[in-house]
């Protein structure tokens, strides 16, 4: 179970994950050793499983982004996973309910390269089929 200061602190980590632990303390008003305590905890425990990079915003906006709905035969949908898995473009892969079976996120340097792995996607044995939408901008990310 966490508590609400590791929730705060999992915030200022998802802010930055390079943050201090001084930097952290201050902000959440308690001492260096405690918050060393609490990640190394939440660390133990599982919570936190790794820490990652933020790409800057003028990079960013070079990508070309899509969100892919993805129907996958239902005896195939592993090996679709694994596939999917293996391609540097995809970001992230969710599983979900409704009309298709996997949302996928990917990214490429140009439009060009992005319709590569959109047909790459789409020729995988066991995928039925799929429907993208390119992302324009993003409102909102935290």
């Amino acid at each position: 179970m966490t508590t609400d200061a590791d929730h705060q602190l999992l915030a200022l980590l998802r802010e930055n994950a390079r943050a201090s632990t001084a930097e952290l303390a201050r902000r959440l008003g308690v001492s260096r050793t405690t918050v060393q305590s609490r990640i190394e905890r939440l660390e133990r425990r599982g919570i936190i499983e790794g820490y990652t990079v933020r790409l800057a915003p003028e990079h960013e906006r070079n990508l070309v982004k899509a969100h892919v709905l993805v129907t996958a035969l239902p005896k195939l949908a592993p090996r679709v996973e694994t596939a999917l898995r293996g391609m540097m473009a995809v970001r992230t892969l969710h599983s979900v309910s409704g009309n298709f079976d996997m949302i996928v996120i990917v990214e490429a340097p140009s439009i060009r390269e992005l319709d590569v792995v959109l047909d790459a996607i789409g020729a995988l044995e066991g995928v039925e089929r799929t429907m993208s939408s390119i992302i324009l901008s993003t409102r909102i990310e935290r």
